[in-house]
């Protein structure tokens, strides 16, 4: 297994990254612990800051759009904290060159793996939580996440096709889609459905194919916005 760096060298990465300093550093240790590498490993810290993380980004949002619902809280933190951001903002703090990994991982690249960065910094928040408590690991969200909150994509943005297609038509007084199942296809592991999505007052119509009926309707749904006049998409 890859070794980790020298305890000072790890502690001062941790206060580069995060303004944190642990005052139990085996905590930060079994943070940066793969499961292959050892039976103290991170999956527990791991289910610990992802509570941690969606309740601090929560509240971070909560504060910041006063005029939001919660479909529109809820999408943003969604945004926020996927598994890619979070594998992109370890990776860009060196998570890779910290990780205590088995033999194998390190052969296959796992250093790399967008899981495995993005699951080590969800437990490296669940090992400052125990160490220092809830204000002090939010305070780290707001540090690491903080810059990336005026990025967000709009809210309009962040909603699926059927809902934007819905309100848009709902702005303008039209009646809503008509979805029809045209066929499914094939072994029912593997089915194909087809879908059309009609709106008669603007006399458009797209078909489209997917693995669910729901996956149909929403691909149908993104197609025919595309076939919509641009001032028609949006909402009033």
């Amino acid at each position: 297994m890859i070794a980790q760096p020298a305890s000072g060298d790890l502690s001062d990465w941790v206060e580069r990254s995060f303004g944190y300093v642990f005052s139990q550093p085996e905590l930060c240790c079994a943070a940066l612990t793969h499961r292959s590498a050892g039976a103290n490993h991170n999956e527990r810290l791991e289910f610990l800051g992802d509570s941690v993380l969606n309740c601090a980004v929560a509240y971070m949002l909560f504060e910041a759009n006063a005029l939001a619902d919660e479909g529109a809280l809820s999408r943003q933190r969604a945004s926020l904290v996927s598994g890619e951001t979070l594998a992109q903002i370890a990776s860009e703090l060196g998570f890779g060159e910290h990780l205590l990994l088995g033999a194998g991982e390190l052969r296959s690249g796992g250093f790399r793996r967008a899981s495995i960065l993005a699951d080590a910094l969800e437990a490296m928040l669940g090992a400052i939580f125990l160490d220092a408590g809830f204000d002090t690991a939010a305070g780290v969200v707001r540090r690491i996440l903080g810059p990336r909150m005026s990025d967000l994509p709009a809210v309009s943005a962040l909603k699926d096709p059927k809902t934007r297609l819905q309100e848009a038509l709902q702005a303008r007084g039209m009646a809503l889609p008509v979805y029809t199942l045209i066929a499914v296809e094939g072994e029912a592991h593997a089915q194909t459905f087809t879908v059309n999505c009609e709106v008669a007052q603007l006399e458009l119509a797209a078909t489209a194919d997917g693995g669910s009926r729901r996956r149909a309707e929403q691909v149908a749904a993104e197609r025919l916005l595309a076939l919509m006049p641009v001032g028609l998409r949006r909402q009033s």
